[in-house]
């Protein structure tokens, strides 16, 4: 039997000013069932988190939530998971999150979530995995965010290769069925920053 696709979701604990957000999330958690997908998630039974966690459960799909001890109380954790991991640390917490995923997510969020999904870009860009990263670019909500990574790799700070790692997808089913295609790119012997260094100092050799 093929085991299922399990998709990571980071996403905000607040369920923002639009409703687009929360209609999203709901429909994430939906399309997870639809599509034969679990759900590893930050445990939360509020906000996007709430959301999704709560439309996964109800289409049928496995969710597991992952929290630190010391954040139960304010984070509202879930109480009707599938499976409810407790930690010792966020770092722990990121780590199980990143071990049982097949691939990661980013809905709309705050500082956390911009922390989560760029730390799993970077250990993609390292080699340490090789899971695809993507963002639900919902309502254009991570325009400035696609903008400011385009000027990393136009300033040389970043490889093309990697900046087109990232699945920027804008319709929910279009997000899940490109993460469990990917491929990931080729990748190079030097660290992405050594390769950056060395294609900069041959562009500009007399």
């Amino acid at each position: 039997m093929t085991p299922r696709f399990t998709l990571t979701v980071f996403c905000g604990s607040a369920p923002g000013h639009d409703p687009l957000y929360l209609a999203a999330a709901v429909e994430v958690g939906r399309a997870l069932g639809r599509h034969g997908m679990d759900l590893v998630y930050g445990g939360g039974h509020v906000g996007l988190m709430g959301a999704v966690a709560d439309a996964a459960l109800r289409a049928g799909a496995r969710v597991t939530g992952v929290i630190p001890a010391a954040l139960q109380a304010r984070e509202a954790v879930h109480e009707k998971l599938t499976e409810l991991v407790l930690v010792d640390s966020m770092h722990e917490r990121k780590t199980i999150m990143s071990e049982r995923a097949d691939g990661f997510l980013a809905l709309p969020g705050g500082p956390g979530t911009l922390e989560e999904l760029t730390e799993q870009w970077t250990w993609a860009q390292l080699g340490l995995h090789e899971k695809p990263c993507g963002v639900l670019n919902v309502g254009g909500y991570f325009d400035p965010l696609l903008a400011f990574v385009a000027g990393m790799r136009d300033r040389g700070f970043t490889h093309p290769r990697y900046v087109d790692m990232l699945v920027v997808a804008d319709e929910v089913d279009d997000a899940l069925e490109r993460l469990r295609a990917y491929s990931p790119p080729p990748r190079a012997l030097a660290s992405p920053g050594a390769e950056m260094a060395d294609r900069l100092a041959a562009a500009v050799r007399p």
